[in-house]
């Protein structure tokens, strides 16, 4: 008989997949599927299902990373037109990019990373230029005790 040495029974250290949803919206369609690096290019390993009012969605899982996709509506590869990026693929069209963060908080900074940053009053802030201005504005002592006249 084996024994598990692994006494805290923690899983192997494998990816951890992250659940997606994609939706499509087409009251027009017939079908709609998904082809990318994240299934080899093979759309009918994940055909979408349909509400029945011509919005779509899959849910599925994967693996943080960076992935290439298109839709599949009735047989005509299309770039998602909700996809913030996308890049030219060999055959004259365009592929939409996933990227798949490790959590919810790895996703927001990697948002907030691809914000324009404008040179306002605002943006002073975040660079600590209003430190530097309070530090040098003379201060108030607000303990100091008043002169009285008497």
């Amino acid at each position: 008989m084996k024994h598990n040495h692994n006494h805290d029974n923690a899983q192997s250290a494998g990816p951890q997949l992250v659940p997606v949803r994609f939706e499509f919206t087409s009251p027009t369609a017939k079908t709609v599927c998904l082809a990318g690096t994240f299934n080899h290019w093979q759309p009918e390993a994940k055909t979408l299902h349909s509400t029945g009012v011509g919005i779509w969605w899959k849910e599925t899982a994967l693996a943080p990373g960076t992935y290439e996709y298109c839709l599949v509506v009735d047989g005509q590869w299309m770039p998602d037109p909700l996809a913030r990026e996308s890049v030219a693929n060999p055959f004259g069209g365009r592929n939409s990019i996933l990227h798949v963060a490790s959590s919810p908080a790895a996703a927001h900074l990697a948002d907030a990373a691809k914000l324009p940053l404008k040179n306002d009053r605002f943006s002073d802030a975040i660079t600590g230029d209003h430190i530097i201005a309070e530090e040098t504005l003379p201060l108030k002592n607000i303990n100091k005790p008043k002169n009285k006249k008497t």
